[in-house]
Formats: C-alpha cells, structure tokens, sequence
C-alpha cells in the first residue's frame, strides 16, 4: 500500500468493479453488456492517465472489492472500499477519511468521463485556495468533480443520486459558501454519450 506523504491534497477516485452486466448498464441497453464493459474499462484507464499526472495524493475507492495488482499501482494509489448504503454516504465516508487523515483540500471525480484532463483537476484544487467549494457540472444534472477544504456533510445526504436534480440540491446546500463552478462536461452513461466520440465508437464497432 502507498504511505500518505505529505501532501496537503487529495483526489478520490470512486470506481465500480469492472464486470460483465454491472458496468455501464444504461449504455449496455444499446450496445451490449461485453461492449458496455469495453468502453468501462476504457474509461477507467483513461482516468488512470490523467490522474496519475495530477501533483495531490490519490486515493481509489472500489465499489466492491479491492484489488490487487490491477491497473491502479499501489506506487502511486492509496486502495480503500467504498462503504455506506447510498452513494452520498460512500462519498460522504471518504471525504471523512481524507480531512480525518490530515489533508486540507480534498476532491472527488468519478471514473466515466471521456474529456476531463489533468489541467482540470489541477485547476479545481488551486480554485480551493480562494472559494469554500468547487463543482464540476455535468451536462446530465449531477457532477462530475466536487472539491471542499473543509466537510460539508449536507451536500452529501437527501439526494436523488442519478437523476438531473443532484448539481441544483448541491449548490441549494452550499447558498452560504463561496463556491466555483467548472466548465460543463459530459460523463458516459447513455449511447448518445458516445456519438461524438470517434475512440469509443470504435469499440462499438469492432465490438459488433
């Protein structure tokens, strides 16, 4: 396991296991389950591109079981489970986690986003040095990046996690703080997610 060093930053990364019919699955409704988990595990190393050049400490979060040896090095990834009923209280327990183990600016990205870059997530922890709260919207209603120096444990709870109302409850939650919104981005859910993108597409078509 990677020793905590010490930087003062932190970027969670939630990933789900990839498994055939778990990964993707309202996408998989249009291409397939074995296609689906194609474009997952794609997605997944991606992240781990962009985020390995990414100057904070980093912590994977796997949704069912820890693994060893996988795509995430032990060199540079700290490895823990998710844990909690609901997604806000998993996200809400690893935010925990980070500001209980001493950091001072922690942030949550997930692992299906085609156009987030390193420059992004590096920008979100500079724009924690002058606001409360930096968000990262999604073009579907939710986030695909939420950063905080400090616990805001509200925005985690009375959520309808998955659904279009998630960015505007968030940002209700934080009226009384400073916060910064990123640009736009789109995750990877639906098959319309994928048009525009000419390497996933690809997998769909050789897939076929």
């Amino acid at each position: 396991m990677k020793e905590k060093s010490n930087n003062k930053n932190l970027l969670l990364i939630f990933t789900r296991n990839p498994e055939l019919g778990k990964a993707k699955t309202r996408l998989a409704k249009t291409v397939g389950d074995k296609t689906a988990l194609e474009i997952y595990k794609f997605l997944l190393e991606k992240t781990r591109d962009i985020s390995s050049k990414v100057s904070s400490d980093k912590a994977v979060y796997y949704s069912v079981k820890i693994r060893e040896n996988d795509i995430w090095s032990e060199k540079i990834y700290q490895k823990h489970q998710q844990e909690g009923e609901d997604l806000g209280i998993r996200m809400l327990n690893a935010f925990q986690n980070g500001f209980n183990e001493g950091y001072k600016k922690v942030m949550i990205i997930g692992s299906d986003l085609y156009d987030l870059t390193s420059e992004n997530i590096e920008k979100g922890f500079q724009e924690l040095e002058t606001n409360d709260v930096v968000m990262g919207p999604a073009e579907d209603g939710g986030y695909y990046l939420l950063g905080m120096k400090s616990l805001q444990e509200k925005v985690f709870k009375n959520k309808e996690w998955g659904t279009a109302t998630v960015q505007k409850d968030t940002l209700t939650d934080l009226k009384d703080k400073k916060v910064k919104l990123l640009a736009v981005k789109n995750d990877i859910d639906v098959y319309t997610d994928i048009l525009e993108i000419p390497e996933i597409m690809n997998l769909f078509i050789n897939a076929k």
